[in-house]
């Protein structure tokens, strides 16, 4: 019985010390997690889960399509660098504000937080395309029927032909490609052939919901053409206070003859006309009429935003660096960087139905509290570096906003590449 005990115990010890050394040179751990557990962030097609920058492939196109429109003494000789990149002009008037592709451009060459530059575009997430659209209908003719803008559409079918035998326009189908298009006649003549890309675009007001829409675009801020206001809210002894300081109530200068919803603004002209707390006047964008805005409203408490040509404009952005809060009347606006940004901590908004009633906006502004005033005032201080476009562009200013955005599109288009790849049946359910 002893016996029959000790050889018991004898092959227990051997099982524990036999499970000892397997435990010792084998991972418990189960088998599916010792599977791949992706490429690593090296060589991954895209970062845009990590903390990563977006890696950024920059065509290098003739200096036609971008930097020979500013200056037109520029050679192809040379690529562009951030060395030789012409500074933008601080008298360009409106064109500045349609001028985002210059800046994400500068970005790239420069470098930045939220997007770095690559040359090989196998390691790229994204593709940017330098073509200046908007500068070109600025430059090439003053307006649709001019002759001038065939040289305009003569560009944009040479870029389409260079796309379209670019490997990774194929690879995609344009879908991982960044197009600026901040004019609302940016592009024209050949937008439809865009309609998978990713558009950097101010608003939707003219494009058709199936080229244009915020699953897949980026919604930009205009450039604001006034002066940023950094000395306000400066506080010591002597600073006046911020609401009883700013005398006008309601500020509105700009052109009052408008297309489509635009149309409004000659509606509010004569449903504002006569009170003295309001300041309503024609204008159009020249550098004096830049600064006198500029003052107005720095003096204002409320800044008046309706529609232009389409639901945005210039107007907006250059309330939010001047520190006079926005009122936003447009039924159909779409705002930059909504997923970040909270716009009702620092606007105003009412609907055209709203806007139209007589008496109805001035009543309520008002009668607007000032300690509420005054919080969304500090809210607006606090937000307005979001909207500097700048070079070199700083953390969390406008560029690097854009290209965060830019980054939160990529995963959808990898799914949309990848699932098109495979599918017999493009889109089957519908």
């Amino acid at each position: 019985m002893y016996g029959k005990t000790i050889c018991i115990i004898v092959f227990f010890v051997f099982l524990i010390a036999s499970y000892s050394i397997y435990m010792g040179t084998v991972d418990p751990t189960p088998y599916f997690s010792q599977l791949p557990r992706g490429i690593s962030s090296s060589s991954s097609p895209c970062n845009s889960t990590t903390g990563q920058p977006l890696r950024v492939f920059m065509y290098d196109l003739p200096r036609k399509f971008n930097i020979a429109m500013m200056d037109p003494r520029s050679s192809d000789v040379e690529p562009i660098t951030a060395e030789n990149l012409p500074p933008w002009s601080q008298t360009s008037g409106v064109q500045r504000q349609h001028s985002v592709e210059y800046w994400l451009m500068a970005s790239l060459l420069h470098g930045g937080d939220e997007a770095v530059r690559v040359f090989d575009p196998e390691s790229a997430d994204a593709f940017y395309v330098p073509f200046f659209s908007s500068l070109s209908f600025n430059t090439h003719g003053k307006n649709m029927t001019d002759p001038d803008t065939e040289f305009d559409r003569l560009l944009q079918v040479e870029l389409m032909e260079y796309l379209y035998n670019s490997k990774y326009w194929q690879r995609s189908g344009g879908r991982d490609h960044v197009i600026p298009m901040t004019h609302p006649n940016a592009f024209r003549f050949l937008r439809q052939q865009l309609n998978a890309s990713i558009l950097i675009v101010v608003d939707f007001g003219r494009y058709p919901r199936d080229m244009a829409r915020l699953a897949k675009d980026v919604v930009s801020p205009y450039v604001h053409v006034v002066e940023s206001f950094r000395e306000d809210g400066v506080v010591d002894d002597s600073t006046p206070d911020p609401y009883d300081s700013r005398s006008i109530l309601l500020y509105f200068r700009g052109n009052t003859v408008r297309k489509a919803d635009g149309k409004i603004r000659r509606h509010l002209e004569k449903l504002l006309a006569g009170n003295s707390d309001v300041h309503y006047e024609k204008s159009v964008a020249t550098t004096q009429n830049i600064k006198l805005s500029t003052e107005g409203m720095r003096s204002s408490k409320f800044c008046l935003h309706p529609a232009g040509d389409t639901p945005s404009s210039c107007r907006l952005f250059d309330a939010i660096v001047s520190h006079c809060i926005p009122v936003i009347i447009s039924d159909k606006i779409e705002l930059p960087f909504e997923d970040e940004i909270d716009y009702s901590e620092f606007s105003v908004f009412y609907s055209v139905k709203e806007a139209l009633e007589p008496g109805f906006i001035l009543d309520n502004l008002r009668q607007f509290p000032k300690e509420k005033w005054l919080q969304m005032w500090e809210n607006l201080k606090n937000i307005s570096h979001h909207f500097e476009f700048q070079y070199p562009s700083k953390r969390e200013d406008a560029v690097n906003m854009l290209w965060r955005q830019v980054k939160h599109k990529i995963p959808n288009v990898k799914l949309s590449v990848h699932r098109n790849r495979r599918l017999k049946v493009p889109d089957w359910w519908l």
